[in-house]
């Protein structure tokens, strides 16, 4: 009875400490999801004369048959899979440079940093700057005088070819140093012991770094591309500020749909839809990644 009443106690603390949190995902997670699912189910749109009437499923079939909105999903997919494989490489390559007991390393780690901390919207301008068309350009500028006088002058952010690609190469810059943070903690979590034992057995630093670099950091690789695969799906402000979307739906996003119909064209009902299509994809990369981790888990 004792030991009966005492588990009931610690069950009680238990849901007492977690109370908080738990009225925090309800508040401002699933109340706002249900509400935008109801919402989504109707005609709602500001401003509209219109009584409000229930349309079923009307508005997720009007996104997805809608070439802007599937050219959002695709640019989406495209960004993800070259932005995350890319930055998550270069994040790696810097943590274990800076893992290195290297001279001045600290300002090093500040220097590579420093990106993350700048608002996106002052990063953005800065490098709309950078993109600038014409041979005044600075990107223009350093890419002529690195091929001699050949290259042509491009207006990056106009250009249907290499507005994304512009994009992506700034957010990979940006991105970069927050990755390498996690990455390098990761790094100095495996025991040197590990590598003092493969160096004895013979390996080499390539050999050390797949048998025990790369396994001692596989669940910190699985955050690392869970967060920025969820980062590259809310890719917004960057096209926002550099492109409005442009040109001819070449960096429109999903994000950017979604916020365009809600505050541009008041359509409340389809940014709702735009809602929980992103918020259902967002859902399957979490319960891969829980799959990945289970399966880790398992093997251990």
């Amino acid at each position: 009875m004792k030991a009966a009443a005492g588990l009931r106690g610690r069950n009680r603390h238990g849901w007492l400490m977690a109370g908080p949190a738990l009225a925090g995902l309800l508040l401002f997670i699933a109340v706002p999801f249900l509400m935008a699912v109801g919402l989504s189910l109707t005609n709602l749109r500001l401003g509209s004369p219109l009584p409000l009437e229930w349309v079923g499923f009307q508005q997720y079939e009007r996104i997805f048959g809608d070439p802007a909105f599937r050219r959002a999903l695709v640019n989406n997919a495209v960004f993800a899979l070259v932005v995350v494989p890319v930055q998550t490489a270069l994040a790696l390559g810097l943590a274990l440079l800076l893992n290195r007991p290297l001279a001045g390393r600290v300002w090093f780690r500040t220097f590579f940093f420093m990106p993350v901390v700048f608002p996106m919207a002052l990063v953005a301008v800065v490098w709309q700057l950078i993109l600038a068309p014409g041979a005044a350009g600075p990107l223009n500028a350093l890419l002529g005088l690195a091929t001699f006088g050949l290259w042509e002058p491009l207006d990056f952010l106009n250009h249907s070819g290499a507005a994304l690609p512009s994009i992506m190469l700034m957010s990979i810059w940006q991105g970069a140093g927050f990755q390498m943070v996690i990455l390098l903690a990761g790094l100095q979590g495996i025991p040197s012991t590990y590598y003092e034992a493969a160096a004895i057995d013979g390996a080499g630093r390539w050999q050390q770094f797949l048998h025990v670099t790369l396994p001692g950091l596989r669940n910190t690789l699985i955050f690392v591309v869970l967060v920025t695969t969820i980062l590259a799906f809310r890719l917004f402000d960057q096209v926002d500020i550099l492109t409005r979307g442009g040109p001819n739906n070449a960096t429109t996003t999903v994000m950017f749909e979604g916020v365009t119909s809600a505050f541009r064209r008041q359509q409340v009902a389809r940014a709702a839809a735009i809602t929980v299509v992103f918020f259902v994809i967002v859902l399957a990369i979490t319960l891969v990644q829980r799959r990945l981790l289970r399966e880790e888990r398992e093997i251990s």
